[in-house]
């Protein structure tokens, strides 16, 4: 249905469906980009702004027309380090950069390079993020008198045990029913999202403790605003997201930061990170959203919208927005045509940061807490690593557990490198065991004619790279070391690089030396292509070349008939 949508001419029909889409998916967003805000490290407006800017720019030029972009999980264990040293203004700054390269990586069309990426690493890094997302939210979840977290995981673990007596009984009440009602409101078959009347429950009796004397902390109590005319409140400013450069945001100390080279090269690591972490999940996202819809989604495209999103929206105080999957499967099950529903969902959070400020102010940080360790599960995709761990071959396995540890006892940026570098060492250990060596000289499948015992013809199956070439030539060397001829069969090598060259060069000039004559036959193209660059000749009496192994035995038959009739 959504694949004939997308070739009518839009209609009042299609925006009735792309406005109730919108409207139910902003609905969704407004706690989840406060929750995500203030994982960070940020005041929850922050994660307004950037639903609301980053929102409506990534659809209007991003290449998947289902996705909703905003602040997502994925991104608090990067972004809540960078608040803690550089402030909002470092983070602006650092979100400004990330767009940059995903633009860069647009221009330069590097869009489809995401699925080399093993499902391994991301899910090792997505259920580490998972981790460290849940012990962030045990602070609040369990109102420790805590006034700020370590940097390293076990030192938030010892600081959080040794703070475990001072929990607040209030404030584990909200956050355990607003947990429940999360758990359980799905078993009702209400198509309404959990987590909408799950914090609209938890603020209900956040309300009652708070009116008995009971005190919660809310987004009203720890938040606070002053905004430039000098009035100054509680909780989320009631005014509209104001363009100011992101530099001049205040630091960690609560003065402007300013630009500087060595900010720069500080926040760089960082801004690569958020980047290709950007990169992959809304890739991701927009192939499952294709695969829902019977569309097909734009690479290219979607990395400039975001990149495009990702500059615009900090100058307005947005953090970094990437794709959502959650909130853009809810919005095609909403019945989202185009991209006009992620811009009405843009517009209903716009609508609530001017209208609903004050009842904002009334939900307890427990219930966010609540709200995202379920976020923190989904994100962690716990049955799917699980069912990696059970299934997959140990190379994927140990990738696994290398970016999931990686990224809960460090960060992302190493995890995500060494990750990368394991599965790609480990790969090429796995297609260099693949390439072989086989004496065929007795074969008659390959050899229908009795050979003399100086010549034997070896077939080489797999290819021929730096990390399996050594060897085979090698293992081709202990085997004929006695041969005057030796004839390899490459029809099953379909990739010879440098290394193979020179491995092969090595052969060449070992047979040269030993008076062994090499006949090399049914070269494929990119090997021949590879030779000819090189500039391989034939040497007379010691390398020549032949089409076909038939041809290449021929012209062996033909030589020993002619020394015979002498």
């Amino acid at each position: 249905m959504l694949q004939g949508c997308r070739n009518q001419p839009y209609n009042m029909a299609r925006f009735s469906r792309d406005l109730l889409a919108g409207v139910s998916v902003g609905i969704i967003a407004i706690p989840l980009a406060m929750a995500l805000a203030i994982a960070s490290g940020v005041a929850p407006q922050y994660g307004l702004y950037t639903a609301i800017v980053g929102g409506i720019v990534i659809a209007l030029f991003g290449g998947s027309r289902f996705s909703i972009s905003g602040p997502t999980a994925a991104f608090v264990v990067l972004l809540y380090p960078i608040a803690e040293q550089f402030g909002l203004a470092g983070l602006l700054v650092a979100t400004v950069m990330s767009g940059i390269i995903l633009v860069l990586m647009a221009l330069l069309r590097l869009g489809r390079l995401i699925q080399y990426i093993p499902e391994s690493i991301t899910l090792g890094f997505t259920a580490g993020i998972g981790v460290v997302i849940a012990t962030l939210q045990m602070k609040d979840f369990f109102g420790l008198n805590l006034s700020a977290m370590p940097e390293h995981y076990w030192e938030k673990i010892a600081i959080l045990v040794n703070a475990a007596p001072s929990a607040h009984w209030p404030s584990i009440v909200v956050a355990s029913v607003t947990l429940v009602v999360m758990l359980l409101w799905p078993k009702l078959k209400i198509p309404v999202p959990a987590h909408l009347p799950a914090v609209i429950v938890g603020t209900l009796i956040g309300l009652y403790l708070n009116q008995q004397g009971w005190q919660v902390d809310t987004i009203g109590s720890r938040f606070s605003y002053t905004l430039s005319d000098g009035t100054s409140g509680f909780g989320i400013p009631p005014v509209l997201p104001e363009f100011v450069l992101p530099w001049l945001q205040n630091g960690v100390d609560g003065q402007p930061l300013g630009l500087s080279w060595e900010m720069i090269q500080a926040l760089l690591p960082s801004a690569f990170a958020i980047a290709m972490l950007g990169a992959i999940e809304s890739l991701l996202c927009a192939v499952v959203l294709d695969g829902m819809t019977n569309t097909r989604h734009s690479a290219n495209s979607e990395l400039l919208g975001q990149g495009l999103g990702n500059i615009v929206a900090p100058f307005f105080g947005g953090i970094p927005a990437t794709a959502a999957i959650a909130r853009s499967a809810a919005n095609v099950k909403a019945g989202a045509t185009s991209p006009i529903s992620a811009i009405v969902h843009a517009l209903v959070v716009l609508l609530a940061l001017v209208a609903l400020t004050q009842v904002l102010a009334y939900v307890p940080m427990a219930a966010m807490a609540a709200l995202l360790l379920v976020v923190a599960w989904n994100m962690s995709e716990a049955p799917k690593a699980l069912h990696l761990l059970k299934t997959a071959p140990h190379s994927d396995i140990l990738v696994f557990l290398v970016c999931f540890s990686l990224t809960v006892m460090f960060d992302m940026v190493i995890a995500i490198s060494v990750g990368i570098v394991l599965a790609a060492l480990l790969f090429m250990k796995q297609v260099a065991e693949m390439t072989r060596v086989r004496d065929v000289s007795g074969s008659s499948r390959f050899v229908p004619m009795t050979l003399p015992d100086d010549t034997k013809v070896v077939r080489i199956e797999g290819p021929l790279f730096f990390a399996a070439a050594e060897n085979v030539f090698g293992e081709i060397s202990q085997l004929t070391n006695d041969c005057r001829r030796l004839i390899l069969q490459m029809d099953a090598v379909h990739l010879l690089d440098a290394g193979g060259l020179a491995a092969m060069d090595k052969l060449i000039r070992r047979s040269q030396a030993n008076g062994t004559e090499l006949m090399i036959c049914e070269l494929q193209f990119q090997p021949l292509k590879t030779l000819a660059r090189a500039k391989v000749q034939p040497i007379e009496g010691v390398l020549t070349f032949y089409p076909s192994l038939d041809e290449a035995l021929a012209e062996l038959n033909h030589e020993l008939s002619g020394k015979l009739s002498d």
